[in-house]
């Protein structure tokens, strides 16, 4: 065993006794599980949100994407920052609306809010099938990180056995504290890792930040600037736009903000997050560092250009320090993915269905529901994980469908009904699908328009179809209704 294996062992027994240690001397009840009894304040919420931001697509992805497409990849920065100052008006009504009502989940929300089991079924089972590539992808990068930071020693299979097994179990035993108190670690270690990386590398290759972007420049001058077509300036803009509407959807997003002690937590990271978002920046110079120091990696492999380039720049003892951080980047989003499926599946389709379960049972059952979502999630990377990028990035657009009824029902007087959200939901959500399978642009179905119109994310067509489906379904069957109660009453 190396220096490298043993330092990350060190992260990991690390994460394990803060995350089971966090749960000690609680009562875990679903609401202490799911949410941490609504009692984090701003340092918590801060970093359980920037455990759903910086993940291991984010540590890999981020100068995977430099590396491969160059500038498109600003549009992360773009709609992380503008996604938290959005917050600052969205999460504060919703937080007290869920407080009010003890509500755990963003399904617990609709179906309070629409009065609606059915409508909050329907909202679990479209966050859970969102959630599920997204546990593929932290355990697939997890299985990426450790083996090529042991050098080979450990097989991606392995580590992502490993990682599966220690994540299961301290969700089930400490829920979202064992995610928070893991956060701690990895949010210190990240900042300096990252910072650390972002501006030595570019120094010990090219002597300076300046002197590696004329190299690069110099080698492949369309990388430093947007293309003409395809992820054109319109694309970035439109999938900012997009993904900024659709970040709170995510369930994980959404139950890491309930479990803020206070709706001034959210006003105090609207100012924090957008700086931490600069992070990126220094991950963004590892990439176009190693896009002339690590030529010749293809497609997928893209991902590999951080680590690559680590592992011939450093000694093992500094690149068990970074694996052991992408370790983290891991297991704090899989663990909040986990418990808010799980907390999902129990409270908006186990319950409606047996509806004389206690609370202590759905408190159970969402526990049991973690291992099968986990082994699940292994399964679909095992067998087939490579094909799932796309469906990745699918599941972005499917919960972006839950925004237009969410925003409605915050207004003083919601135009929306339960059969128009149910109905704008699940056209949406066929129009993603179908989007998707066949790879539709908006280019193909109009081939006509001015070339900045087709490069618009075709996520927007399925917002457009879900808008349009919610106000006629909710007009049609709010007069409906008005004429049978009308009809239904006596006369005297």
């Amino acid at each position: 065993m190396n220096s490298a294996m043993l330092i990350m062992l060190a992260f990991l027994i690390a994460a394990i006794f803060l995350a089971i240690r966090s749960g000690w001397g609680k009562k875990m009840n679903l609401e202490q599980w799911a949410v941490g009894g609504r009692g984090f304040g701003t340092v918590f919420v801060f970093l359980l949100l920037a455990g759903e931001f910086f993940t291991t697509f984010t540590f890999l992805g981020g100068s995977g994407m430099i590396y491969q497409v160059g500038s498109p990849a600003y549009y992360v920065l773009a709609y992380m920052t503008l996604a938290y100052v959005f917050s600052y008006y969205l999460l504060p009504p919703i937080w007290r609306y869920a407080k009010e009502h003890r509500l755990v989940s963003i399904s617990d929300f609709f179906r309070s809010k629409y009065e609606s089991s059915s409508l909050g079924m329907l909202v679990a089972v479209v966050g859970m099938v969102a959630g599920v590539p997204m546990l593929v992808l932290q355990l697939k990068g997890l299985g990426i990180i450790v083996s090529e930071t042991s050098y080979g020693m450990i097989s991606p299979t392995l580590a992502m056995w490993i990682g599966t097994i220690v994540v299961t179990v301290y969700v089930m035993i400490s829920g979202i504290h064992g995610a928070a108190w893991t956060a701690i670690i990895k949010d210190i270690t990240i900042v300096m890792i990252v910072v650390f990386l972002g501006i030595y590398l570019p120094y010990h290759y090219y002597d300076g930040i300046k002197p590696m972007f004329e190299a690069v420049q110099a080698a492949k001058p369309g990388h430093l600037t947007l293309p003409d077509k395809g992820q054109s300036l319109s694309w970035v803009i439109s999938t900012v736009l997009l993904t900024v509407v659709g970040f709170y959807m995510h369930p994980g997003a959404f139950a890491a903000a309930l479990s803020a002690k206070s709706e001034k937590v959210f006003r105090r990271n609207t100012m924090i997050m957008p700086l931490y978002t600069l992070l990126l920046v220094f991950v963004f110079l590892v990439g176009y560092t190693a896009i002339l120091q690590v030529p010749g990696l293809k497609g997928a492999e893209g991902d590999l250009a951080l680590l690559r380039l680590s592992i011939q720049t450093f000694d093992p003892w500094f690149i068990g320090v970074i694996g052991g951080v992408g370790l983290l980047t891991a297991l704090v989003p899989t663990s909040v993915i986990l418990l808010t499926i799980g907390t999902l599946f129990a409270k908006n389709i186990y319950q409606p269905l047996v509806k004389s379960s206690s609370e202590a049972h759905i408190a159970k059952v969402a526990k049991l529901t973690v291992p099968v979502v986990a082994l699940i999630s292994l399964y679909f990377v095992l067998n087939g994980g490579n094909a799932l990028y796309a469906l990745l990035l699918m599941s972005y657009s499917l919960i972006t469908q839950l925004f237009p009824a969410l925003l409605c029902s915050l207004l003083p007087k919601n135009p929306v009904n339960k059969y128009g959200a149910s109905w704008g939901i699940l056209c949406g959500v066929a129009t993603v699908a179908y989007l998707t399978i066949s790879k539709t642009t908006i280019g193909t179905l109009f081939p006509d328009l001015s070339q900045v119109v087709k490069d618009f994310n075709t996520g927007f067509i399925a917002l457009f179809v879900n808008l349009l489906i919610t106000l006629v379904v909710s007009v049609l069957t709010r007069n409906s209704v008005a004429k049978k109660e009308t009809v239904s009453s006596p006369n005297y």
